[in-house]
């Protein structure tokens, strides 16, 4: 498979990718909605999301359902981080598993992240670790999100300003799509703009009514952004509310097309 197939399969070209992340059990244990690492999938596939962020364990444990639904895309994630709630360096990030090891399962792209709130020295070696991922990579015609960010901050204008420049630094590094907590329209299209790397916008934990959910997605795909990631914001809340919200966020997707 060529890195263009991945990448199309990732992200297509017909209407904004919906990718809901269910991989948070690497951070945050067990964690409410998410009680069953492999229930997210049957549960949300049929309400027109693209594809999943998912953990090795839960890609072992459901391979004959995405056999079944192959439209649908999986972004394995391959590292983990912790203590996430530590703000002063306090912080530990390595891989899980390899690119080699995505590629044998079958998956269409593998995620990374790429904190930055960690000490001077563990920094260098976060971004070695991610040039050696992304060789990988290419190596393999795969492609790597990178998820610039400031792990366990609270959203200031500071943390947003910060994130922006963590997300030229992966793109110096080689990511070939960038995942980044929406940071305002405006942002967003300066990123999409400048960088020409395609972005994809996180949803971030439970916050707000959903209208404030459907918004932040309508100004990220106005910003040329060529998804979302949206879970806690979905599968946390009440489920007719989750299907209803994730319905308003299908039809933005369906109304923006791109030129690849």
């Amino acid at each position: 498979m060529s890195m263009e197939y991945r990448l199309r399969r990732t992200l297509p070209s017909d209407r904004a990718a919906i990718i809901m992340p269910v991989d948070h059990g690497l951070i945050f244990d067990r964690i409410e909605g998410l009680e069953t690492p492999s229930a997210p999938f049957a549960a949300w596939a049929g309400n027109d999301v693209t594809g999943f962020m998912m953990t090795p364990g839960q890609v072992k444990q459901t391979e004959k359902f995405f056999a079944a639904h192959p439209h649908l895309t999986r972004v394995l994630t391959i590292d983990t981080y912790n203590e996430f709630r530590e703000l002063d360096g306090g912080g530990s990030h390595d891989l899980i598993t390899t690119v080699e090891e995505a590629v044998r399962m079958g998956v269409d792209a593998v995620k990374m992240l790429f904190p930055w709130n960690m000490s001077r020295h563990e920094r260098v070696q976060i971004c070695a670790r991610v040039g050696r991922v992304v060789a990988s990579c290419d190596r393999w015609d795969i492609p790597l999100v990178l998820e610039p960010v400031i792990m366990g901050a609270p959203r200031t204008q500071e943390v947003i300003e910060e994130e922006e420049k963590v997300a030229r630094i992966a793109y110096d590094l080689g990511a070939h799509i960038i995942k980044i907590a929406f940071p305002g329209e405006e942002r967003t299209k300066r990123l999409s703009e400048e960088l020409k790397v395609p972005l994809v916008i996180a949803g971030g934990p439970l916050s707000g009514p959903p209208s404030e959910t459907v918004d932040a997605v309508a100004q990220t795909l106005r910003g040329g952004a060529r998804g979302v990631i949206v879970g806690r914001n979905i599968w946390q809340r009440d489920r007719k509310t989750g299907e209803e919200t994730l319905a308003e966020i299908a039809k933005l997707t369906r109304n923006v097309r791109f030129q690849d």
